[in-house]
């Protein structure tokens, strides 16, 4: 474990870039601890989220609270959500990680949370035989990997899904791309979402996503760091987990 994941204020980033991937409107929060730790934050969103275009959106996500157990998958689904219906719950909720655990606090819902933050984590709180008899649901945005999915199914029990946000491309312009063709090849790209590097691979010009890959990938999982590196990554290291603090901590070793 690494000493400044625990301990924030131990971080040193002074001089470096850090390229941050999270979707449109939630980097704030890490774009004020690079600062903080004395590091150069450029921001290049994979993602926009977005509203459920889908009427029935609303019906959904109250049959999906009114289940056994209810898992958030990130706090978009959180945010969406409330917007939609408040959220009160009958059954146990679940969240993928601290942030989404964080969001359901606002609204006064205590959530179990996975050491391991992330779908894996999750699969090890929900035994199939812990979820038998139970009706289950799953509050997110359509696609992903469908991990939780296909285990809150197989239980049997009767799943509800309540799609509440959508996962879209960010539009960069000139504010995103401009950084990138000064980008220095210590700069550290923190990668925590497939679907969003997917959409920086498609939607950058060639010249600036080799710029992109010539730096340092920080992925927040195995399973990422090899996505990044059959992106075109050469050089990746992996976070203890896809907190903030985290990566950040991986950003600076």
């Amino acid at each position: 474990m690494d000493p400044a994941a625990d301990d924030p204020d131990r971080l040193d980033l002074r001089g470096r870039t850090i390229v941050i991937t999270r979707p449109v409107g939630t980097a704030a929060g890490l774009v004020r601890k690079v600062r903080a730790a004395g590091g150069i934050p450029v921001r290049l969103p994979g993602l926009a989220l977005r509203p459920s275009a889908d009427p029935a959106a609303r019906e959904a996500l109250r049959m999906a609270l009114a289940a056994d157990l209810v898992v958030f998958t990130s706090p978009a689904a959180v945010r969406y959500a409330a917007r939609l219906e408040p959220l009160r719950l009958r059954g146990a909720a679940y969240a993928v990680g601290a942030g989404t655990a964080q969001a359901l606090a606002r609204h006064g819902i205590a959530a179990r949370v996975p050491t391991r933050q992330d779908s894996e984590g999750l699969l090890e709180l929900l035994p199939v035989a812990s979820l038998r008899g139970k009706r289950t649901a799953l509050v997110g945005a359509a696609g992903g990997r469908g991990l939780l999915r296909e285990r809150l199914l197989s239980a049997g029990g009767g799943l509800a899904e309540a799609v509440v946000y959508r996962r879209l491309p960010a539009r960069l312009d000139r504010r995103h791309l401009d950084p990138l063709a000064r980008l220095p090849a210590d700069a550290r790209v923190l990668v925590s979402s497939a679907e969003a590097l997917a959409n920086l691979q498609h939607s950058l010009p060639a010249p600036l996503w080799r710029r992109l890959c010539a730096a340092v990938a920080v992925a927040s999982s195995a399973r990422l760091a090899a996505i990044a590196r059959e992106a075109g990554f050469a050089r990746v290291v992996i976070a203890a987990s896809a907190r903030p603090d985290a990566l950040l901590a991986a950003a600076a070793r």
